[in-house]
């Protein structure tokens, strides 16, 4: 793919706190910058950047920007990789501070620790369910208003002419709540946009995504996807809830809000990327719980990404916030419709019962099942080569926010165009009956006592329009309906996912795939036994197709699995479907793989982020950890010069995160071997907090330092800019022998790239020092160093031309 010369961001403009930029913005393996305290150690047949992180707190200040002076706009190519990513700190460093502490700890402090992260996970799963109850309430009554408002204008001027007048009405109140949901999002939280799922997969991978989880970015989460659904677009409410559950739980989990600047004084011993993380995963899995209904299918969604890091405590709490999330949503949702007590609403997303006749399948209709799944992987496919091709035009041509709030509403208004002329010209009338459970049903030009079908589908939210394609009796739709639906709504929900507004894409995805399952059910019914379709209303029941469809089409755009079928499963609340669910997403995956890869995967590396998948390319064993490190590296005294810190620190062509520490042997002529590392935020606090040898020793009633100052300095700690060293201090020496970590994990200049990778990513890690037999470093290897293997193939072709 040629090279984009715009600003690449998750809502396709420029991210001002991300921007500032990187004077090497993309990690390609050609720029070698130099510094006097570089070791070489072993050389490298091929090396790929430097040790590539920037950014350590979420925001760039505008100060920070006129000090590094470089370009705001990056060039993107998908072989490259963004420097503004930098890992999160997972690995507990477990420095002299950090076991002073763990000793001092009884066992009833433990045990204390312990019960406050069963309560953070509670809370997570109770605000998580307000959330999702507040967004499904406010949709309900304002989509409702809007809907009746347009219902009794259309009905007012069917007899007497004038339908436009209805269109132009119906037109006008979509863009009106769109463009209110792009402003918000395009000009004050752009990291809103979109379902929010591949920021939270980055988080879970491992990568840290600017301003990902924050509170302003839950807030306007909250309000555009309000808008969003309201507007009429191809859009579902679902997905974002599992962003707000990650947003509430990175919250939460911190006891304060550094964005309303209040410190809370409780869970202060969470704040870490450790224990962070861990809750993070709770919050995505309350969301999902929250959104589908599915407890297991959330934890398990928290897993796909992250299980490699988990412990058995770790996958009951998770489970814990979201029965908790559930239960909230259920208890508030029933008090609402007025039935306290009634659980019936597990989610926000009710596929209804499948029971009776309806659930029963044979033995040969699963080849069937399989066919639909192939179906659904090769339309994923095509949806996201589609979407793909759409965002690199956003890419180039819609960056500026303006033009990304004039398109949302474009697409606003051609949605709902496209959505009265299907309904106007459609003639699918049939009956309305005492059993017909259309919310807003719309006679238009039919005879009394029926309905337009076609309006079903399209005059009401996607989520009420996938449960009447589960649920109406055969006959409800003609095949001409779904047919037209199906292919309108499919290039609709392409376009609109990628606009700047908080919206999802699986209820779009059921919604197409539950229209074409069912028109599949309906000429399967009408193929066989002389097309009397009541006959094989059993084996052919159009719902169950229907609800094959959905979970084809969304397997085939999302290619999610494991947790995909336990979701499924759970929101349709009958386990017998769970084999051909299975089926059809396994089919849908392998089929849709075959093409192209999944959305949120396509759009996680057009952002060029360091994602790292489970295993090592296969055709990787031949390489070591000397051809996939970073070197020469840089290297600390473990008694350094505070000067040579500053130096090091301020140096923004080589932006380390990690400083390997050696030791040189007194009176001897050997090398400097390696006793620890430490990390650029530890050394900002210490030089913050002017830990230095020669005042610990002129100031002896001096407080020390404790894991306490980490603590607070986290997760925004100071651009080195900021801390004022004198000429003088910048004589002094600093002694990091207490703050380093004196143990970590090292592996030989000879060790294969797969198992480098799987320690790596099996450990959560941020830096891998490589050593050579002596303990001497000769490079380190960070996420982008095993990132950039796993862009394929060419990765592989590149570096064997390279060494030859």
């Amino acid at each position: 793919m040629a090279n984009i010369t715009k600003k690449v961001s998750w809502s396709s403009r420029a991210d001002e706190s991300a921007a500032a930029g990187e004077s090497t913005p993309l990690l390609n393996g050609s720029e070698q910058p130099q510094h006097s305290r570089q070791l070489s150690g072993g050389g490298s047949l091929f090396q790929i950047g430097r040790l590539s992180t920037v950014d350590l707190e979420e925001e760039i200040t505008s100060d920070e920007d006129s000090l590094r002076g470089r370009p705001k706009e990056i060039p993107h190519n998908e072989k490259l990789l963004s420097l503004k990513y930098e890992s999160l700190d997972y690995d507990n460093i477990e420095n002299q501070l950090f076991l002073e502490e763990e000793r001092r700890m009884s066992y009833m402090g433990f045990r204390c620790l312990e019960i406050s992260r069963w309560v953070v996970c509670g809370l997570i799963g109770i605000l998580t369910g307000l959330i999702a109850c507040f967004i499904d309430i406010v949709v309900e009554q304002l989509a409702g208003i809007k809907y009746q408002l347009i219902k009794e204008n259309i009905e007012k001027f069917t007899e007497t002419g004038g339908l436009s007048i209805s269109l132009i009405l119906w037109a006008v109140l979509n863009f009106t709540f769109v463009m209110v949901g792009a402003i918000i999002v395009a000009f004050f939280e752009p990291i809103a946009a979109g379902s929010g799922i591949p920021q939270i997969k980055c988080y879970l991978n491992g990568v840290k995504i600017p301003r990902v989880v924050r509170l302003k970015t839950l807030v306007i989460k909250v309000c555009g996807v309000i808008c969003s659904v309201v507007g009429g677009l191809a859009v579902g409410k679902e997905g974002p809830m599992i962003h707000s559950g990650a947003v509430v739980a990175a919250g939460v989990s911190q006891g304060r809000s550094t964005s309303l600047k209040r410190d809370f004084k409780i869970f202060e011993y969470f704040r870490r990327d450790t224990e962070k993380r861990d809750f993070v995963s709770a919050g995505a899995a309350a969301g999902v719980s929250a959104a589908f209904g599915a407890p297991v299918g959330g934890v398990l969604f928290s897993l796909e990404e992250g299980a490699s890091f988990w412990n058995q405590m770790l996958t009951w709490r998770i489970f814990f916030a979201s029965m908790i999330s559930t239960f909230t949503l259920n208890f508030v949702l029933s008090i609402y419709h007025s039935h306290a007590g009634d659980l019936s609403n597990p989610g926000l997303i009710n596929f209804g019962r499948f029971e009776g006749d309806s659930v029963t399948y044979n033995l040969y209709e699963i080849p069937l099942f399989i066919a639909m799944g192939a179906i659904g992987g090769f339309l994923g496919a095509l949806f996201n080569v589609l979407n793909y091709w759409l965002t690199i035009f956003r890419i180039r041509y819609v960056h500026r926010p303006c033009l990304q709030v004039m398109e949302a509403m474009l697409v606003a208004a051609v949605t709902a165009t496209v959505s009265f002329t299907m309904i106007y010209f459609s003639n699918d009338c049939q009956p309305l009956g005492p059993e017909s459970t259309e919310e807003y049903p719309l006679q238009l030009f039919c005879a009394d006592g029926e309905y337009n079908s076609m309006a079903t589908a399209f005059f009401n939210t996607p989520e009420r329009s996938v449960r009447s394609l589960f649920h109406n009796q055969p006959g409800t739709y003609n095949p001409l309906t779904l047919g037209l639906f199906t292919l309108t709504y499919f290039f609709l929900a392409c376009w609109t996912y990628g606009l700047a507004v908080s919206a999802g894409v699986f209820i779009p995805s059921l919604l197409i795939g539950a229209a074409w399952g069912r028109l599949f059910g309906i000429l399967l019914a009408s193929t066989s036994s002389g097309g009397a379709q009541h006959s094989n209303a059993i084996w052919a029941d159009p719902g169950k197709y229907a609800l094959i469809g959905a979970a084809a089409q969304l397997g085939g755009i999302v290619r999610m699995t494991l947790s995909l079928t336990v979701i499924m499963v759970e929101a349709t609340g009958n386990v017998t479907y769970g084999l051909p669910i299975m089926l059809v997403l396994m089919t849908a995956k392998i089929v849709g793989d075959y093409f192209e890869e999944g959305l949120y995967d396509i759009h996680i590396k057009l952002q060029s982020v360091p994602f790292l998948h489970w295993e090592a390319p296969a055709t990787s064993h031949w390489l070591t950890a000397r051809e996939v490190m970073s070197s020469p590296v840089t290297c600390l005294n473990r008694i350094e010069k505070v000067g040579t810190i500053v130096d090091i620190l301020s140096n923004t062509s080589t932006n380390h995160n990690g400083f390997p520490v050696v030791v040189q042997v007194l009176e001897s002529d050997e090398p400097a071997k390696l006793c620890g590392l430490i990390l650029r935020s530890q050394l900002i606090v210490l030089l913050k907090h002017k830990v230095f040898v020669e005042l610990a020793r002129s100031r002896l009633t001096r407080r020390k330092l404790q894991l306490k100052d980490f603590r607070d300095a986290y997760p925004r700690f100071p651009p080195i800019q900021s801390i004022h060293v004198s000429q003088d201090e910048r004589e002094c020496m600093m002694d990091l022998t207490e703050f380093m970590n004196p143990t970590p994990y090292t592996v030989p200049q000879e060790t294969s790239l797969p198992r480098v990778f799987k320690l790596f990513r099996a450990l959560g890690l941020r830096h891998l020092v490589v050593a050579d037999d002596e303990n001497r470093v000769v490079g380190l290897v960070t996420r982008k160093d095993l990132a950039r293997y796993h862009l394929g193939k060419h990765g592989l072709e590149e570096l064997q031309l390279a060494q030859t």
